[in-house]
């Protein structure tokens, strides 16, 4: 008999990520990765103990392209505004994952080490240690909030459209904003959001002599 084929964590990732941009997420199982890979289902309790680890290993693959080295002759703003675009740059060709990066967030190395860059920027940008919390926070909270509107949302959709149609007597702010918000192109969108979180994180980061944030450690 042939001896079992041997896969390694990008085999079993690819597989993966196969599966979910060809049929959704919720399609994610050991069954249907195995049949991917032309393989038993057992076959893959062998690399991974269950579909946690697959979802892991899918972050993993698609962080994993994400270039964590932004110029250092940059302003820190335009440093970690390269972190997030690049994120989503990577991810938005997989828009299904979106749901993972929260999840998985901590058992992946590639996300791991996108935290890791992102800190390191804000720690020689001179922020403390509650501020990078709080500037962290943020940029995960808007990368990935915005990737999820842009997938389930856009404002070229039908959501948008049925805004925009609503009684300009009952909702005269809301109609008119979605008329106009149709026509804003995805990637302004994206970075105009952006660029309001990183002036926000400028005004964080002044707010050292105002009314310091409190140490949670302290």
């Amino acid at each position: 008999m042939p001896r079992p084929r041997s896969l390694a964590d990008a085999d079993l990732a690819a597989a993966a990520l196969a599966v979910i941009d060809r049929d959704g997420l919720a399609a994610l199982s050991m069954r249907t990765v195995a049949s991917e890979l032309g393989m038993g289902t057992m076959s893959i309790y062998r690399y991974v103990t269950d579909r946690e680890q697959l979802e892991a290993l899918v972050v993993d693959q698609v962080l994993g392209a994400v270039d964590l080295s932004p110029s250092k002759h940059d302003s820190w703003q335009k440093r970690l505004a390269s972190l997030v675009e690049r994120v989503r740059e990577a991810v938005s060709a997989h828009p299904a994952v979106v749901p993972l990066l929260l999840i998985h967030r901590h058992r992946s190395r590639a996300s791991l080490l996108w935290a890791e860059a992102v800190l390191g920027v804000l720690h020689e940008a001179g922020f403390d240690v509650p501020q990078r919390i709080i500037a962290l926070r943020g940029l995960i909270s808007y990368v990935v909030g915005a990737l999820q509107v842009e997938y389930l949302g856009p404002l070229s959709g039908a959501g948008t459209a049925a805004m925009a149609a609503l009684s300009a007597t009952e909702y005269p702010l809301l109609s008119e904003t979605a008329r106009h918000a149709r026509r804003l192109p995805v990637d302004e969108e994206f970075r105009r959001g952006l660029d309001i979180v990183l002036d926000g994180l400028e005004d964080l980061h002044g707010s050292r002599g105002r009314t310091p944030l409190r140490d949670p450690d302290a």
